[in-house]
């Protein structure tokens, strides 16, 4: 198992971690509101027989209990007659539950009586709990109506304000730990590129030395063989060059892009196996800002890619043609190989995806950051079905047509 794919896959576990701690949170403190909901509406049917109590009691000590016992439950409630006619309430807003006076008296009091308030009020207990049904020593029907306290209101937000406070705080640290360890880890990979790029100096200088050396000695001058090697040590030194030039912003160039992509294939298809076939079409006056040594980078993982699905005898087939209103410049790799699901379009350009055994799944995602960060650009899979091939595309802005190229 590769690394990225171990950390996936703690990610994934600390995700369900934590999935199970919130869970349990709210399902406690659920557990609590129901307690309290009961306790409340116990405390309400108190409070609603202390009310029918007070004018059934003719004993002063008895009903001073019954007095303070009322006083006591704070559950905010309203009642009503059978009718709906609002009587006496109990715990909401002092200023409009002035019921049993007139309009006079209000006035004279200082007083407010807001019928709409009771009304919504009522809506809103209706919403929340039954009525709690009483009969007085007269027969009337008394219904008590109540809501939530405020402290059982805010106990059943508590879990989702703590929650999301546990999480905006989880993102916070998480972003800036993985910001720091990815700098660090950003030092680590530039410093060790650069050090393989100076180890890699001295061996490709031997070797550029030691092919003059065999073709002046055997006289192989105009050797095919000692052409193609020549062309392996300009590849080696064109690596050694990416390395170095890691972890610094890449100065772009104006290219004719068929000329360059061309330059690759040429190299790259004598290279593989004869069973697959390279085609290169095309407009060649499309002209690009580009970084050769790093844009050679990104055809290499997309033609490696291309041959490693193809299973046996295939074909790749490379597109060049750009849209001069949206002045972008198209590059379409198309293989004959065993495709991809639909469902892993963007996930082949994560680090770590990969379908080979010994791969680590770096090539797409390096190759996305080089198109994406270094050239402007963007890089997808435009198609594909299962059996047949793949399309990638790549875009770029176009600079300017170079008229003297031929089409």
């Amino acid at each position: 198992m590769n690394p990225y794919q171990q950390k996936r896959r703690w990610k994934y576990f600390l995700l369900a971690f934590a999935v199970v701690i919130a869970s349990g949170s709210v399902f406690y403190t659920s557990y609590l509101v129901k307690n309290i909901a009961r306790s409340e509406r116990t405390r309400a049917q108190v409070w609603a027989l202390s009310m029918k109590q007070i004018g059934n009691t003719y004993d002063n000590d008895f009903l001073s209990y019954v007095l303070s016992v009322r006083d006591s439950l704070v559950v905010p409630a309203l009642v009503t007659d059978a009718k709906g006619d609002f009587l006496f309430t109990r715990g909401l807003d002092p200023t409009k539950t002035f019921l049993g006076y007139d309009k006079e008296e209000l006035k004279q009091r200082k007083l407010t009586y807001d019928p709409q308030y009771f009304k919504d009020e009522l809506a809103y207990m209706k919403k929340q709990h039954a009525p709690i049904k009483l009969t007085t020593v007269l027969n009337e029907t008394w219904l008590v109506y109540y809501k939530d306290s405020p402290l059982l209101t805010q106990l059943k937000m508590f879990p989702y304000i703590q929650l999301s406070v546990i999480a905006i705080f989880l993102l916070v640290a998480y972003t800036a730990f993985s910001s720091s360890r990815k700098s660090e880890q950003n030092q680590v990979w530039v410093g060790l590129a650069k050090e393989t790029a100076h180890q890699l100096g001295t061996p490709i200088s031997s070797l550029m030395a030691w092919i003059e050396l065999i073709k002046d000695k055997f006289n192989a001058e105009d050797d095919p063989l000692m052409a193609e090697m020549e062309n392996d040590v300009k590849r080696l030194e064109i690596v050694a060059d990416r390395f170095s030039k890691i972890g610094s912003k890449p100065q772009l160039e104006d290219n004719p892009v068929y000329e360059v992509v061309k330059d690759f294939v040429d190299y790259f298809s004598v290279r593989v196996s004869n069973k697959i076939s390279f085609e290169l079409t095309g407009n060649r006056r499309l002209v690009a800002g580009l970084n050769i040594p790093l844009f050679d980078w990104v055809l290499e993982n997309l033609l490696k890619n291309a041959v490693n699905a193809i299973d046996g005898t295939g074909s790749i087939k490379v597109q060049i043609h750009g849209s001069k209103q949206k002045k972008q410049i198209f590059i379409d790799i198309t293989d004959t190989g065993k495709g991809i699901p639909r469902s892993k379009f963007d996930t082949v350009f994560q680090p770590g995806y990969t379908t080979r055994q010994r791969g680590w799944g770096l090539g797409l995602s390096l190759t996305k950051r080089i198109i994406q960060n270094y050239h402007n650009g963007q890089i997808f899979v435009k198609d594909s079905e299962i059996g047949k091939g793949t399309t990638f595309r790549i875009v770029l802005k176009t600079v300017k047509y170079d008229k003297q190229a031929k089409i």
